[in-house]
């Protein structure tokens, strides 16, 4: 039993915080009248912070932290991005020993900022001559370095221009050889969970919605796509005369096993039939605005009645895996396309809103029962002083902050803002070894 005590503020959910202590036991926090005399064991002093839930980053493509602020990739229209990024990838040759490099420092950079929960939405994947377990290798390599470092890891098994063929079939195996005893998508031990996802109408084709669609109905697994951004509704238009969501829900996209990320540009009629629809939503500011490609109207969206989650995207557009520095973004940004929004709520999209779009109630709260998965943000210093909500200050103040202990499932993986569960440099120097970028 372990016994976090000391703290200014304990963040149990959006609406309700406390102080006094938060306990876990077998890696769940546990309601304090369930403790037994004598059974605290170990003790964590929170003095100074504020502890919060472990973030969840919704939306990632850890592959591109091998690839970041790389020419021609700044102040470009997506349609010149995606091919330019796309070169990159096969000049490096995609494989499991590179996803292994990227996914580690993607994974690491996500622990030392305070995600405990990563969603890598991997597109991209060797060419089809090399077969089905190829892929399947790739997935088990993203898998085994999660679980290493300690994070918990969501994989999307997604598509850019694969085959419908192809994509089934990596999808099917990817899960029958990850999970090969579990059912909806989530390991025993809630470390690992699988999903299904094309990039969206702008890369893929209807079969291939459908057939990764019939790979999630099969395993139980949940369904993630992006839409509306600045690429994806120019070329549904041109190629099928209609908009994106117009598609999605013609095939079968728009269910309450669906989140999609982005969503810039919707009209009021689309985030109404987003809502009756039961679908989730993933806000990427620190992509979407630094590109050009949109901003997504959060307020709009919640008020409508949808789960809306915040994911940082990949290392091609945003470069940072920061997810807090992002619900700052998403506090900033948010008034110029509607209401302004509450530091709270940004920090609920960050915690609980991101972890039901993944279908994972036990996840961004701390009520009894929850994953023990939580952040310990030293508020103590001059950056914080004079800061008279230190909750709402996690965001306002000291941007860029890191916390100073990070625990998933109860077990320590960050401990005064040093990984205990890898080295930084050496995770640095694998990634430039396998890209043959000289120290």
């Amino acid at each position: 039993m372990l016994e976090i005590t000391g703290a200014s503020h304990i963040v149990i959910d959006r609406d309700t915080e406390t102080t006094g202590s938060l306990f876990v036991r077998d890696g769940r926090v546990v309601d304090p009248a369930d403790v037994r005399p004598g059974e605290v064991v170990e003790i964590l002093d929170a003095t100074g912070c504020v502890v919060t839930p472990g973030l969840v980053n919704a939306h990632h493509h850890l592959l591109q932290n091998g690839f970041r602020t790389l020419p021609g990739t700044r102040g470009v229209p997506m349609a010149e991005w995606l091919p330019t990024m796309a070169r990159a990838y096969a000049g490096a040759g995609i494989d499991a020993s590179l996803v292994a490099a990227t996914s580690a420092v993607g994974i690491a950079e996500g622990l030392l900022s305070g995600v405990t929960t990563i969603a890598d939405h991997h597109l991209n994947w060797p060419p089809a001559e090399v077969g089905v377990q190829a892929t399947v290798d790739l997935a088990a390599a993203v898998a085994a370095t999660a679980a290493g470092l300690g994070s918990r890891l969501v994989f999307v098994r997604g598509s850019a221009r694969d085959s419908p063929e192809t994509a089934a079939a990596s999808a099917d195996a990817i899960v029958r050889a990850l999970l090969p005893r579990t059912s909806g998508g989530v390991s025993d031990d809630g470390l690992l969970q699988l999903a299904v996802g094309p990039a969206g109408v702008h890369s893929d084709p209807r079969e291939t919605f459908e057939a990764l669609g019939a790979v999630a109905a099969e395993h139980g697994l949940r369904r993630r796509t992006q839409a509306n951004e600045q690429v994806d509704v120019a070329i549904a238009l041109e190629r099928y005369g209609r908009r994106p969501l117009d598609l999605l829900e013609e095939w079968g996209w728009l269910a309450p096993d669906v989140t999609i990320a982005h969503l810039c540009a919707v009209t009021e009629d689309e985030i109404a039939r987003l809502a009756a629809a039961g679908v989730s939503a993933t806000h990427a500011p620190g992509c979407d605005l630094p590109m050009g490609w949109g901003i997504a109207p959060v307020q709009a969206l919640r008020a409508a009645g949808i789960a809306v989650g915040l994911g940082t995207s990949g290392g091609g557009s945003n470069d940072a895996g920061h997810l807090l520095a992002d619900a700052r973004l998403a506090l900033q940004v948010a008034p110029l396309v509607g209401p302004p929004l509450e530091a709270r709520d940004a920090i609920a999209l960050a915690t609980d809103g991101s972890a039901r779009g993944l279908g994972r109630p036990e996840l961004g709260h701390l009520r009894p029962g929850a994953a023990a998965d939580l952040c310990l943000w030293d508020v103590s210093g001059v950056a914080d002083a004079g800061v008279a909500d230190p909750v709402a200050g996690l965001l306002w103040a000291s941007p860029g902050r890191r916390p100073r202990d990070v625990l998933v499932a109860g077990r320590s993986v960050v401990r005064d803002g040093r990984l205990t569960t890898g080295d930084e440099h050496d995770l640095v120097d694998r990634l430039h070894h396998r890209l043959g970028v000289r120290a």
